[in-house]
């Protein structure tokens, strides 16, 4: 008879080895400068450590400059080498391993202004880079499809140089991989459009040259939308194809996230944007535009009230299809949440909002001080992205802005 494993129990992946399976999600911080790692994210990650989690995710690092969503996101340059290893070497002293989310923009980038038409599955007109100038997009060809795998590549590479024991491919959520995946973006008539198995061939050929590149030392993992969440979008049914054709390229484990950062925001967090709060935190930064285009978006959003393990029904039917290891994520509350995920067969936990609000979480659930966060799932946080000083729990103390302005490998 087979053990229900703990949360608490090790786990491994590919050729790594976590103390304990639960991770802190990939969510943008907001605490690079000029591409670079600062003090603050170090920090930021470090204390995730200390509080016992298993693994946290760096998240958004750009595998080229005009990758990025935002100005200052961290992009994947050999230069700044020091600045990922000190923040590696910061989280590897306090115990835990750290994961390096390595992606690409495409024609979703919002917050900078990119010379020429921004590649994506398709072309046309691109709505979610027009309030920064970047109308258009065109769709990639082999040549593009080349450089973008070889820029994974490298940004693998350099993330098991700089002392990441894993690096996370992010297919979900709109970003490049994702257009590809998703019908909403990819309208393409040739061997990479139209089916949900033709949808898969470009991000599968990213992780299987990823894989080949680094796979014997870095664990590689990628994250993956259970749905987009609206109804020309993605459904279970094709991401259970992804999943099914990133087990063949070689993928240690699945993270199963999903909805989309512009048509879909309240089912990506189970709840309603915190649109006001957003709203407030782009005007200080002048981005008054921006915000405007915040406030209407939340007209078009259903009424939902949260409820825990939101994305369960849907993981499910992916844990059902495949064999290699999935880490469930969609609100996961409390121990019994993460236990439950143990009993329905998935092998890691990941949590975002739940650790801002207490970066101890984990170790607290193990001594038995706590039993659930006291996260109450306002996204707030979610503001703080826009944030000179990064993300934060509104119902905390603000962060230091002055460790946002110094690099992470400064003395």
């Amino acid at each position: 008879m087979t053990t229900q494993p703990s949360p608490f129990d090790p786990l491994t992946i590919g050729p790594l080895t976590l103390r304990n399976r639960f991770i802190k999600s990939g969510a943008n911080e907001a605490m690079s400068l000029q591409g670079r790692p600062t003090k603050a994210l170090v920090q930021h990650h470090r204390t995730l450590a200390e509080g016992g989690i298993g693994m946290t995710t760096v998240a958004y690092m750009a595998v080229a400059p005009e990758g990025r969503t935002l100005a200052n996101q961290i992009w994947m340059n050999p230069e700044y080498l020091p600045d990922l290893q000190a923040l590696t070497r910061a989280v590897h002293n306090s115990g835990a391993a750290i994961s390096a989310q390595i992606t690409h923009g495409g024609s979703f980038v919002t917050g900078l202004k990119v010379k020429g038409r921004l590649i994506s599955a398709s072309s046309g007109f691109n709505p979610a880079g027009s309030l920064k100038g970047n109308f258009l997009q065109r769709a990639m060809n082999e040549g593009d499809m080349t450089c973008v795998i070889d820029q994974f590549v490298a940004a693998a590479q350099l993330a098991r140089d700089s002392g990441f024991d894993a690096v996370e491919l992010h297919m979900g959520h709109g970003y490049l991989l994702n257009q590809f995946l998703s019908p909403l973006n990819n309208k393409r008539k040739d061997a990479y459009g139209g089916s949900a198995e033709n949808r898969v061939r470009f991000p599968a050929r990213v992780l299987a040259a990823v894989k080949a590149a680094v796979g014997d030392t870095t664990a590689v993992l990628a994250k993956i939308n259970v749905a987009d969440g609206v109804s020309k979008g993605a459904k279970v049914e094709d991401a259970i194809v992804t999943a099914r054709a990133l087990e063949a390229a070689g993928a240690d484990m699945l993270v199963l996230s999903g909805g989309r950062n512009v048509e879909s925001t309240w089912f990506m967090f189970g709840s309603r944007m915190n649109r006001e709060e957003v709203s407030k935190i782009l005007k200080q930064q002048g981005e008054r535009l921006a915000a405007f285009a915040m406030k209407a978006a939340a007209s078009s959003e259903p009424d939902i009230t949260f409820k825990e393990m939101y994305f369960l029904d849907y993981s499910r039917k992916i844990r059902a299809a495949v064999n290699l290891p999935l880490a469930y994520l969609g609100g996961v509350k409390s121990l019994a949440n993460a236990e439950q995920a143990m009993s329905e067969g998935f092998n890691a936990i990941v949590l975002a909002r739940a650790l801002l609000h207490d970066p101890d979480l984990v170790n607290k659930l193990r001594s038995g001080e706590m039993t659930e966060s006291g996260c109450d799932n306002c996204n707030g946080c979610v503001a703080y992205i826009y944030h000179p000083a990064g993300t934060r729990c509104v119902w905390k103390p603000p962060n230091d802005l002055a460790l946002n302005q110094v690099f992470a490998s400064a003395e």
